[in-house]
């Protein structure tokens, strides 16, 4: 039987990128974003592929949406992926509370309205799912001027284990993947400077900035059975970086020890 999954934020960037892998990989994918026109070119580049238009942040938008979806692929889907975020780039100090909290609406609060309306369609049928969260870099090594970006991103990893506490014993998992230095989606204008993408590029552990495709691969392996006991984890991809600041710092050559 084919599997099926919803992805948000999927009219371009990392969304796009993990609805394309997971139908490469036999899913029917559903795809959702704010935006018609792009979800709409999107979900036509991708065999089988169905479009919806929805605010994640909106709770009634969202339980009709889902209700749309569950209705067009017969069931509702077997995965979620929540990749639907927004930021807003400025000195924290300066920034206005109106930016503040759209950031958490859409990223922690969305991701939180999404989950519960596909988890309890997900309880009805009695069949499990996954769920997948995407949160970032900026959860555990957050950027000053990324305003509320990185709370937003650490109140989602948070969440996912608080989400895998109450519906692991329902039969559904879930689980984050927390992108580092991407070449994707709202990264893709900061790594087309070719210096700071040098620069950038040189403090990664693995050696390189990483790509959409990375991430994909990260949340087709959470989504499937292969990590039926992955439960809570927020599994960062992103070569190394979010553990290399030793390599940053001034040190000696090595000397010899007991």
């Amino acid at each position: 039987m084919t599997r099926t999954a919803l992805i948000t934020g999927a009219g371009g960037g990392l969304g796009a990128a993990i609805a394309a892998r997971m139908a490469e990989d036999g899913y029917r994918v559903a795809l959702l974003d704010w935006n018609r026109e792009t979800v709409e070119t999107q979900a036509r580049a991708i065999p089988g592929a169905l479009a919806f238009t929805g605010d994640v942040s909106n709770e009634r938008a969202v339980e009709a949406v889902v209700a749309d979806v569950c209705v067009a692929l017969g069931t509702a889907p077997d995965v979620l992926v929540n990749n639907a975020g927004i930021v807003r780039f400025g000195d924290i100090l300066e920034q206005s509370v109106a930016d503040f909290r759209s950031v958490i609406e859409v990223n922690l609060v969305g991701t939180y309205i999404m989950s519960r309306a596909v988890a309890r369609r997900m309880v009805e049928r009695r069949k499990g799912g996954a769920i997948v969260n995407i949160t970032s870099l900026n959860a555990v090594a957050p950027s000053p001027d990324a305003g509320a970006y990185p709370a937003s991103k650490a109140g989602i990893a948070t969440l996912t284990q608080q989400l895998a506490l109450a519906l692991g014993p329902r039969g559904i998992r879930v689980n984050a993947v927390g992108p580092g230095f991407i070449d994707a989606g709202m990264s893709a204008p900061i790594y087309a400077d070719p210096q700071i993408r040098e620069a950038r590029g040189a403090t990664v552990p693995a050696g390189r900035i990483g790509a959409a495709a990375d991430v994909a691969e990260a949340v087709l392996f959470l989504a499937s059975d292969r990590a039926s006991y992955i439960m809570g984890q927020h599994l960062m991809v992103d070569g190394g970086v979010s553990f290399s600041l030793k390599l940053q710092m001034p040190r000696k050559a090595p000397v010899a020890g007991r």
